[in-house]
């Protein structure tokens, strides 16, 4: 029930939700969830890690370079470099992050 909690957590919140939805070891995987506008500041992974956009409209942001993502778009996002993530419209994503 990890995607509809975030559902649920959304209808109340100011920025975006985001929960575990597996983790083993050094590799886990995260579900986020974005009402149209929000947007994760511009910060820093420490694995390598794919964003995979389950449904909505994104834009990535990534050294000065945007990239619009939709349901089923993905991009990698390499470790130690710094980026954001703001939604076009109500959005979910997956990331896996790992090696």
């Amino acid at each position: 029930m990890t995607i509809q909690s975030i559902l649920n957590q959304l209808e109340d919140s100011r920025n975006p939700v985001a929960k575990s939805f597996h983790t083993q070891g050094q590799f886990k995987v995260l579900i986020f969830g974005f009402k149209k506008g929000m947007k994760l500041q511009d910060h820093k992974s420490h694995h390598p890690t794919k964003l995979l956009v389950i449904s909505g409209d994104i834009m990535y942001h990534q050294n000065q370079k945007e990239t619009r993502l939709k349901q089923y778009d993905e991009i990698d996002i390499p470790a130690e470099i710094t980026h954001s993530v703001g939604a076009i419209d109500d959005s979910l994503v997956l990331l896996t992050q790992g090696e």
